[in-house]
């Protein structure tokens, strides 16, 4: 028997339809050793081994393995053609060869599943290509260095689950820079002229043209009383056709898509997620339906090439065919083993897959229509643009420009998109009419209205999760597999914001960014991390040798941590101690939780610190300098002005109102989730000392105290009008438009629920969970993405309990009952 090892049970699944009898196919579930969570596991002194341990969550997986492994001779290794593929194969080869011997596994790569593809690369297994392998333990190694060694120092300076990563830190960059340039961008006033005009014989349908040039020059009106004088210049003026200019214009198809092309695209287009883009593609490539989805590469195979030749002949008529195959080609470091994402079968159209469920639908219309389009000719578009003079002193000179697509080549498939007739950098930059009248050079014109409008510039916009990928990739900065994961880790530590789509950095986010920048700026420069990610290519190319890279990096990020060292001032430390050794009234010691805090004992501490080294840290500073605020009467009124101390700012009085209201209110029990136990209560009283201590409430502190109001609204008297006088605002609404409420209340049928289960030390416990997911719902109004799939999922196991469930199943996209 032959064992074959793919990632996921619904690959497992498909490609044992395609094997014969003498074939086993398991899942591995992703990675089955790892790096220790909770230590380096990096032996930097030895070469940077690595200490790989089994991966906690697979330990049944593995034992499920090892099981199969002892009856089978040979072993064929089949995860994903791509790094961390590789990576995935070769642990499993080092986890099984105790059982099977080296000599009897081979390694199989397919870039789609159907059943020719899958039975062409078994009839042909090959070797683990261990160049690929280091490229990837590089990249782990280095990733865990930098995240170990710079996130205490990240610590030390901003509260809460705060992290550093090698790609994420420098997304993260880039949009606070961006953000940044929006707050110092200056607009500046500007004036666009323009005028109605019609012809003085039929047809006269009136049409606009807009100001291009004055006196030969382009045409910048920067204030109010220019554009008075011009418009005054202007309405003593006649105006005619100087020249009419008419030329035809090619639009070529865009290639087909990479990861980071599908990425934006299906956020432009679909308002998917990258996270959320790939796991329906990913669904999409395991049924069979498209190639791999992580490939940065245009390439395409011959046979897939000539299939949709064939595709376009025939169905849209042979002059929409290119004489040659249209070829694209691939930036430097791309694999050009690997294929662009494109449908397995051109043949399955959108139109004939129905049952895809109706976001896989989207996106494998985007991926067909992509694909197709890209081998077909251009599309032929006539412009016609007409330049209309004023005569008289200046000479100002108006343009229109109309379109009308001649042949639709590559639209015929891909539909006329918006982008499609944009102007190129060789047009000029004049929106287009609908349509513009016969016109002859030298003709009249008849202007009906002169237009006016001020406008400003605009700062630069902020990223969306599109543009971010496109900047990341034009930077050299992470690679296809990295960017969902990348901005999935941006949002989960809360260091931006989604606003309109677009990502703007929170407060925790630019502390990040201000203590990443200002004290290892180097490390997180873009032009580092792009050489960096240059030299993985070259591991993977054998051109470097992974040990040698690492120990050069190594030294680097050495130093720039020695330098990196979060110490504070020395004078100025000195003198806010000076104004502290002033106070005499110190408050009480107070009690939270298990810890007691003593302002004047943290005090007497630190500038024992002080006295000692000479030094301390930049956030013991800022605690001191807080403290000295808030004790600054008794601090004589020259050294507080010399420390520039200001009295703390009152707690607003709406604060205050709102711990007011919740101090009648009776709290839920405390929830255990996982290991974290939520308890609104303890929480109140924690926000409620914090304030009595006259240390003021951060954003999300706020935003969580009223979350906590509307939560508890029921118990609140007259709380419309609470919620109208405190600027409350509605309860959030799902972001699924009521489906979420829809099935938590489908739940509630349910009677008979499934006893716990326990997986390693973890318990699940179905009534629990959606216990907590109803009461999170009642409080924020939503869950996330991933809460809701697993709501879903699990409503499937209690589907004979729920009459209308075949009802509602497609309305809300509930997955199959599942059997008992």
């Amino acid at each position: 028997m032959k064992l074959v090892i793919v990632e996921s049970p619904a690959k497992a699944k498909t490609i044992n339809k395609y094997l014969g009898k003498e074939y086993i196919v398991k899942a591995s579930m992703g990675h089955v050793r790892d790096l220790p969570l909770k230590k380096l596991g990096v032996d930097v002194e030895n070469g940077f081994k690595p200490a790989y341990v089994n991966t906690s969550g697979r330990l049944k997986v593995i034992a499920e393995l090892k099981a199969a492994a002892k009856k089978c001779d040979e072993v064929i290794l089949a995860p994903d053609p791509d790094r961390e593929g590789e990576a995935i194969a070769w642990h499993l080869l080092e986890l099984l060869k105790g059982i099977v011997p080296p000599e009897k596994f081979s390694r199989v790569t397919y870039n789609e599943i159907t059943k020719s593809a899958i039975i062409e690369a078994f009839s042909r297994p090959g070797e683990l290509d261990m160049k690929r392998v280091d490229s990837q333990q590089a990249r782990r190694v280095l990733d865990r260095l930098v995240g170990f060694k710079v996130s205490p120092l990240l610590w030390k300076q901003v509260r809460g689950g705060v992290s550093a990563g090698r790609v994420q830190s420098v997304a993260l960059r880039l949009v606070c820079e961006r953000e940044n340039e929006i707050k110092s961008f200056n607009p500046e006033e500007y004036w666009m002229l323009g005028a109605t005009v019609q012809k003085l014989v039929d047809p006269r349908d009136p049409f606009a043209v807009k100001l291009a040039q004055i006196d030969g020059e382009k045409a910048e009106i920067k204030n109010g009383e220019q554009a008075a004088r011009v418009r005054a210049e202007l309405e003593a003026s006649s105006l005619r056709v100087a020249r009419v200019i008419e030329k035809e214009i090619q639009r070529k198809a865009r290639a087909p898509f990479i990861t980071s092309s599908l990425q934006q695209a299906a956020s432009s287009v679909c308002g998917f997620s990258p996270a959320r883009a790939m796991s329906i593609a990913q669904a999409l490539y395991e049924n069979g339906l498209i190639t791999y989805m992580r490939t940065d590469s245009f390439n395409i195979a011959r046979s897939a090439q000539e299939a949709c030749r064939a595709f376009v002949a025939s169905e849209y008529g042979a002059e929409y065919l290119p004489e040659e195959p249209n070829v694209y080609k691939s930036r430097g470091s791309a694999q050009e083993a690997h294929e662009a994402i494109r449908p397995t079968e051109v043949s399955q159209t959108p139109q004939s897959l129905s049952k895809l469920k109706p976001e896989e639908l989207k996106l494998y219309t985007l991926i067909w229509e992509r694909f197709v389009a890209s081998q077909m000719v251009p599309s032929r578009i006539a412009r016609r643009t007409a330049e209309i003079e004023t005569d008289g002193g200046n000479t100002y000179l108006f343009r229109a420009t109309s379109s009308e697509i001649v042949f639709p080549g590559y639209m015929r498939a891909s539909g006329i998109e918006k982008a499609a007739d944009k102007k190129g950098d060789d047009d000029d930059d004049e929106s287009d009419e609908a349509g513009l009248p016969p016109l002859v050079e030298g003709e009249k014109l008849d202007c009906l209205e002169w237009l006016g409008e001020r406008k400003y510039t605009k700062p630069p916009a902020r990223y969306s999760e599109a543009s971010l990928i496109k900047a990341l990739e034009e930077n050299g900065v992470g690679r296809p597999s990295t960017y969902a994961q990348t901005l999935a880790t941006l949002d989960k530590r809360e260091y931006v914001t989604k606003e309109k789509r677009s990502l703007v950095p929170t407060e925790a986010g630019m502390r990040v960014f201000e203590f990443l920048v200002g004290a290892l700026d180097p490390l997180f420069n873009v032009k580092f991390t792009a050489e960096m990610e240059e030299k993985l290519d070259k591991i993977e190319d054998g051109t470097v040798e992974w040990v040698d890279m690492m120990r050069g990096f190594y030294a680097q990020l050495l130093e720039w941590l020695e330098g990196a060292k979060d110490m504070a001032e020395p004078e100025a430390t000195k003198a806010i101690l000076a104004a502290l050794g002033q106070v005499k009234d110190w408050a009480e010691p107070t009690k939270r939780g298990r810890r007691t805090y003593d302002e004047r004992e943290t005090v007497t501490s630190v500038g024992e610190q002080f006295a000692a080294e000479g030094q301390v840290t930049s956030r013991q500073q800022q605690l001191l300098f807080g403290l000295a605020c808030k004790y600054i009467d008794q601090i004589d009124g020259t050294l507080a002005k010399g420390l520039k101390l200001e009295r703390p700012e009152a707690t607003p009085p709406e604060t205050l109102r709102k711990f007011e209201l919740l101090s009648a209110v009776k709290f839920g029990e405390a929830r255990k989730v996982g290991k974290k136990v939520y308890d609104d209560g303890k929480f109140y009283e924690s926000l409620r000392r914090q304030v009595q201590d006259g240390r003021a409430l951060s954003v999300r502190q706020r935003a969580a105290l009223d979350s906590i109001l509307i939560k508890y609204s029921e118990q609140i008297p007259d709380f419309d009008a609470v919620k109208e006088d405190l600027d409350l605002g509605a309860r959030p609404e799902a972001a699924d438009s009521g489906q979420t409420g829809a099935v938590i209340d489908l739940m509630k049928a349910v009677r008979n629920w499934n006893p716990p289960v326990k997986r390693g030390k973890r318990e699940f416990n179905d009534r629990e969970f959606y216990e907590s997911l109803s009461s999170q719902f009642a409080g924020k109004g939503s869950l996330s993405e991933k809460q809701v799939a697993a709501l879903k999922k699990m409503i499937a196991r209690y589907a004979d309990q729920i009459a209308e469930y075949e009802e509602v199943r497609e309305r809300y996209g509930l997955p199959e009952p599942k059997a008992k």
